[in-house]
């Protein structure tokens, strides 16, 4: 930040008091980036063009997907249901959802409803079909309901309508239109699959780079310092199970300390959490949702 400001200075000596006041713009939108932005919905992730801003589901799939294979893990069970969490966060650090009111007695925030603040598109595709769903469900259901819903895993086949089908998918072929991925098919002895290898590599390294450093090099030992998106990265990368994928390269004592660090966030109570200054009730809940 310090040579920033000396080049912000420099720059009002040459160019005067406007061409400073642009370039000032440019570096608020370039500091860094685990500090909490007020406006989540027009994040830029870490400097990344606009092309290749990624959503929450698209970083822990991408964190999930083997790079020459293309797919995610056969045997992980998790990232279906996690993608879903992502979902619920995204839209309620865009603005789109809240959990309703408290009320005169405390409820507990996996008993609390989640409420639609907001219906305006948010251009991504996914997010819009869910937040429909939860805009016109009357009456309004939890953050654990909602997971579940939206996953299919529910046993009411009056409200199988609910599930989002094939996520991983839709997702995959984000990333492609983003030039992250690309798209092969493969043969598997009975049947032909469609897969999406890595093609940018240098915007995966980025990303974990970006996981390392939250629980190494720019640990602030403090939730509420640290960027909510990358936050509830690390919590759903993780019920996910595919941070493990973001520690894999690091040296022994490295993994040590970064499991240990995520392991502090784990043990956080979410209740607790969510009444501290500036908290995101409903990212909190998913936290509960996945952590009870």
């Amino acid at each position: 930040m310090t040579s920033l400001t000396q080049r912000s200075s420099g720059l009002v000596q040459r160019r005067g008091v406007a061409a400073a006041a642009a370039d000032r713009e440019k570096s608020s939108a370039g500091e860094d980036e685990y500090e909490p932005r007020r406006d989540e919905q027009d994040d830029d992730d870490g400097g990344d063009s606009k092309e290749t801003r990624l959503t929450l589901m698209e970083e822990v799939l991408l964190l999930g997907l083997k790079d020459r294979e293309g797919y995610t893990s056969f045997w992980n069970d998790c990232i279906s249901s996690g993608l879903r969490g992502c979902m619920l966060i995204e839209l309620a650090l865009r603005g789109r959802l809240q959990l309703e009111a408290c009320g005169m007695r405390r409820k507990s925030l996996l008993a609390r409803k989640v409420i639609c603040k907001s219906d305006a598109p948010t251009g991504d595709v996914l997010l819009d079909e869910a937040l429909k769903h939860i805009k016109e469900t009357q009456p309004p259901e939890t953050v654990q309901s909602w997971i579940e819903l939206l996953s299919g895993e529910t046993w009411n086949p009056l409200k199988l309508h609910y599930q989002l089908r094939n996520v991983r998918e839709r997702l995959a072929k984000n990333l492609v239109e983003k030039g992250v991925l690309t798209t092969e098919k493969q043969n598997f002895l009975l049947f032909d699959m469609t897969t999406h290898p890595l093609t940018n590599n240098n915007i995966k390294q980025r990303l974990i780079k970006k996981v390392q450093e939250a629980v190494l090099d720019k640990w602030v030992n403090d939730p509420h310092r640290m960027d909510k998106r990358l936050l509830a990265l690390i919590f759903l990368a993780h019920s996910s199970d595919v941070l493990e994928n973001a520690f894999a390269p690091l040296l022994d004592d490295q993994y040590d300390l970064a499991m240990k660090r995520v392991r502090q966030l784990l043990d956080l109570e979410p209740e607790g959490e969510s009444m501290k200054t500036n908290a995101n009730e409903l990212l909190w809940a998913v936290v509960a949702a996945f952590t009870k």
